[in-house]
């Protein structure tokens, strides 16, 4: 094992349109001691071409096929092949910005106890613009339910621990601590912004396969905050692509991800009830909530027969949810009633969306003759 070494793995399916830049962005990281493991879930388009192609003479790329498994299993596999002191992850439609896992390195190092550190990042469309910075906190719900102040026990500005950074980073705080306890109000760690050491790793034994395609990241993160401290800087060190028809964040796959956010929760809570610091309120309120997001994504497909289980659950724990209660009448009539209810909603949903947009790029153009 090299000092220092980082393996990327980067699972991949049907990504040839898009993977060579993810693969660029780790080979021409400025820590130049970087293994980048690709392993291919069972691609049918040219990505063994194309990457043989490409990288076939190149060291620092490895290239492995395996039949379609799933991520969690493509994570598995790179995680077993990985020889570095640290770890990271990156989907193949992402791209790291080329000085990250110099600074991440140098922070956990700075950081003995700390087993994980992640980043910000920023949202970029199909064809590679910015459309939104700093979009952890947008995408991560749970960011709402817990205060960033509070979060950890140590917060630092980043150029006082580590003098030697961009000048991108050097603004920017670093943060460390114990926070396992509000992990379990929600995922707040994007994968393709973290990077692990090997330590902490083989502590939490990798992927649950069991998660198929979905949730099975938030099931990593809380059990790697569960070994111990890690660490989070406030600065984005990737570029996150939003939009596109095969990202798993479609709307399509959310009842899946919802049924594997609740199998990997009950058992964290039941298990290890004694060593989360959060009020019995907080937590009836999480395991009510994650009850009313399968139901909801069952009312999303018409299919709301089926809701209704998951939203007497949901009112079991928190009665007074009044959001759960329209959901329960929902669950109670007839499949193609709720979808005409759901087509107007959103109609209208989208009429005042347009009017509050028409109303204030009217008061700019006020503003702006005085």
């Amino acid at each position: 094992m090299s000092s220092n070494l980082v393996s990327v793995i980067i699972p991949s399916y049907n990504r040839a349109y898009c993977i060579r830049r993810a693969i660029n962005s780790v080979i021409n990281q400025t820590h130049r001691n970087v293994e980048a493991i690709v392993i291919d879930d069972g691609s049918t388009d040219e990505t063994r071409e194309l990457l043989q192609s490409a990288y076939g003479r190149d060291p620092r790329v490895r290239y492995v096929y395996q039949t379609n498994s799933g991520v969690a299993a493509a994570r598995n596999r790179g995680i077993a092949l990985a020889r570095g002191d640290f770890v990271s992850f990156l989907d193949s439609d992402d791209e790291f910005y080329l000085w990250k896992l110099s600074v991440q390195v140098a922070c956990l190092n700075s950081l003995p106890g700390a087993g994980m550190i992640w980043t910000d990042m920023d949202a970029v469309d199909p064809s590679g613009v910015i459309v939104a910075r700093r979009y952890l906190k947008t995408m991560y719900h749970a960011y709402r339910l817990v205060s960033q102040d509070r979060l950890f026990e140590v917060r630092r500005r980043a150029y006082d621990v580590i003098p030697d950074l961009p000048a991108i980073v050097q603004d920017a705080e670093l943060f460390s601590g114990d926070i396992f306890s509000e992990m379990v109000m929600g995922n707040l760690v994007h994968p393709s912004t973290a990077l692990l050491t090997r330590e902490r790793l083989q502590r939490v034994k990798g992927f649950n396969e069991n998660l198929k395609n979905a949730g099975e990241d938030y099931d990593l993160h809380l059990r790697t905050c569960r070994e111990g401290p890690v660490a989070f800087l406030n600065v984005s060190s990737i570029r996150y692509q939003i939009g596109a028809s095969d990202a798993l964040t479609n709307p399509s796959h959310q009842l899946r991800i919802a049924l594997n956010n609740l199998n990997t929760i009950l058992p964290v809570i039941m298990r290890d009830r004694d060593r989360i610091r959060l009020p019995g309120r907080a937590l009836n309120n999480r395991i009510a909530a994650s009850y009313a997001w399968i139901a909801e994504a069952y009312i999303d497909r018409s299919e709301c027969r089926q809701a209704l289980p998951f939203v007497l659950k949901s009112l079991m724990y928190r009665p007074g949810c009044a959001r759960c209660w329209v959901f329960f009448l929902f669950s109670c009539l007839p499949d193609r009633f709720v979808a005409r209810a759901r087509t107007l909603f959103r109609a209208r949903k989208r009429m005042l969306k347009g009017l509050v947009l028409k109303f204030s790029t009217g008061l700019k153009l006020s503003y702006a003759k005085k």
